[in-house]
């Protein structure tokens, strides 16, 4: 039987950004983004942009909230993202006009090859198209698609893509009813 080698492990083929720029980031992220002093979302939306990240108008960010990668991703208009959620952003993150990302929340764009012994890196995008509701400590993983106005609620485990106007609960997260607006 073969086993894992974490001393195998090479991720020399992901390539996330220069070293400089990511010291930078992580810096003014501690600093600006994983702080519980209240930034005005204007400064960390000029930001973000300047770390290369594509913010539309209207954006609310709470405090201590964590961005792995600003340069991979897009934040549509009126957006919301809560205290203490984490964008683990090691492949693009799309996030649509009107989403809103609830406290704790997890987006997770990256995983490893249990198959192989050397725990290879896996990166894959998660969109979060429009209208889309991310409940508190609910946790999105990569590859996934939260289409139109879908919600994945408190706690839940998103493991495959939510269809629209629907809601889903549960680890891992299951289909409970249509979401109807009025």
């Amino acid at each position: 039987m073969n086993q894992v080698k974490l001393s195998h492990y090479d991720n020399s083929t992901y390539h996330s950004g220069g070293k400089l720029k990511k010291t930078l980031w992580y810096v003014v992220n501690i600093f600006v983004f994983k702080t519980m002093f209240p930034f005005p979302a204007s400064i960390k939306v000029r930001i973000l942009n300047l770390f290369g990240a594509n913010v539309g108008k209207g954006i609310v960010i709470k405090p201590n909230v964590n961005i792995k990668y600003p340069w991979f991703l897009t934040l549509g208009d009126n957006c919301w993202i809560g205290e203490d959620v984490w964008i683990d952003n090691l492949a693009q993150v799309t996030i649509g006009n009107d989403v809103c990302i609830s406290q704790g929340a997890y987006l997770l764009t990256g995983s490893h090859d249990y198959k192989k012994e050397s725990f290879d890196l896996i990166t894959q995008q998660i969109v979060l198209n429009e209208g889309v509701w991310i409940g508190a400590k609910a946790t999105v993983c990569s590859g996934i698609t939260c289409k139109s106005h879908s919600i994945l609620t408190v706690g839940s485990v998103a493991t495959e893509d939510l269809d629209a106007y629907s809601i889903y609960q549960g680890n891992p997260a299951t289909l409970k009813r249509k979401r109807e607006i009025s």
